[in-house]
């Protein structure tokens, strides 16, 4: 009986088919980003701090009140890649009521013994993005005449700014999984976050795969003095510790998004030259090899043409490994406060902001993150053994 082709084996793999369907989802998340984000301002990083540390499905009313400022309309795609900024300040309340030109609020409270807070806004104050003074002048009927930010006259009555606030300004928001210490919206967090595990993830992997690929063709194909010295220098950068290698250049780069991106990538190159080399070894000794030499090809296309189709299976075997590890590196330096700096939202720094909280009731705001990594860094390794199996010609 013929044995089953690549997918074939790859799909009887159940483990695998749940790794990719979770990376599928998760990378989904990642572009659709700031679209299906509830909170959809830059690096989810909207923060209501009387409502910081909040357990998951917390619900509270909210009153928002414009802000006086334009904030410039985005195209779709720019609000899908960066978000946009909220026209509304969110004041979480726990009662209001009218009165006469004014909206009354007593501001939300933690607790039963908290002295509340009591508030008051002008009616127009709360719908419009108005200047001071924000009512020039008012007529016999009782309607208001003021000048928004565009300059223009606007006339309304109380009535009318009432009901306007009653059926879009008085909104009840729920925390599916609570909110940080800052008061941020947790789910949005952990959402965004995982752009900054698979960009990680890809930019780490194309450099390592640039550069060990090239030193590792190159040392198995040309062997010699060129694969000693090659190896050599494999050597001693395989001798420093990786988090040390990774450190040292973080220094030298800076901290920021970019810089991480490229200290891990710089650090992961050798174990692809290391399976690249010994690809390539073999296989430059193979006869469909020396019938291209005898034709005269070139040593590009050969290595181009003939020897790298044949190590596929083996770089994106370790490309699935070292996305995991890319991931975990990324998320450890964001710990250590050397990885993505605040306000982008990292898996590594959510745990790094709250994991004084594991010894208190909310260890969530800790555990949530971490569970993040560890099933995205899981789901990858899953993926990385079938791939292993299905390219493993001697399984059925």
């Amino acid at each position: 009986m013929a044995k089953p082709l690549f997918w074939g084996r790859f799909i009887k793999n159940k483990l695998a088919i749940i790794g990719t369907v979770f990376i599928g989802l998760s990378f989904l998340i990642a572009i659709l980003g700031y679209l299906i984000t509830p909170d959809p301002t830059p690096f989810a990083n909207n923060q209501i701090l009387s409502i910081a540390a909040k357990p998951p499905l917390f619900k509270v009313r909210m009153l928002l009140v414009r802000k006086d400022q334009i904030i410039v309309q985005r195209s779709f795609i720019h609000t899908m890649l960066f978000g946009k900024e909220s026209t509304y300040n969110y004041l979480p309340i726990d009662s209001f009521w009218f009165a006469g030109d004014s909206v009354i609020i007593k501001e939300y409270s933690a607790g039963a013994g908290d002295e509340p807070f009591i508030s008051k806004y002008h009616l127009a104050d709360v719908v419009y993005p108005i200047n001071s003074p924000a009512v020039l002048t008012k007529n016999r009927e009782g309607a208001y005449t003021f000048r928004d930010l565009n300059k223009n006259n606007v006339v309304i009555t109380n009535n009318e700014l009432k009901q306007t606030i009653l059926r879009k300004q008085i909104v009840t928001k729920i925390f599916f999984l609570g909110t940080d210490r800052f008061g941020r919206d947790m789910l949005s967090r952990l959402m965004i976050g995982s752009r900054v595990s698979f960009s990680v993830g890809f930019i780490s992997v194309f450099i390592s795969l640039l550069i060990g690929i090239s030193m590792g063709v190159s040392a198995g194909y040309f062997k010699g003095k060129t694969d000693g010295i090659i190896m050599w220098f494999v050597n001693v950068v395989w001798s420093v510790p990786t988090l040390l290698m990774v450190l040292s250049i973080t220094l030298v780069l800076g901290k920021g998004f970019w810089q991480i991106f490229m200290a891990i990538g710089l650090t992961m190159w050798v174990e692809v030259a290391r399976v690249v080399r010994g690809q390539v070894l073999s296989l430059r000794e193979k006869e469909f090899v020396d019938a291209a030499r005898v034709l005269g090809f070139s040593n590009f296309r050969i290595i181009v043409r003939h020897i790298l189709p044949n190590t596929v299976g083996p770089i994106v075997i370790i490309s699935a490994a070292n996305f995991a590890s890319a991931i975990l590196m990324e998320a450890g330096l964001s710990f250590l406060g050397i990885g993505i700096q605040p306000p982008v939202p990292s898996w590594g720094n959510m745990i790094k902001d709250h994991y004084a909280y594991i010894i208190l009731d909310q260890a969530y705001l800790a555990i949530l993150p971490g569970i993040a990594i560890m099933l995205m860094v899981l789901s990858f390794n899953l993926v990385g053994s079938g791939l292993r199996d299905a390219f493993d010609t001697k399984m059925g």
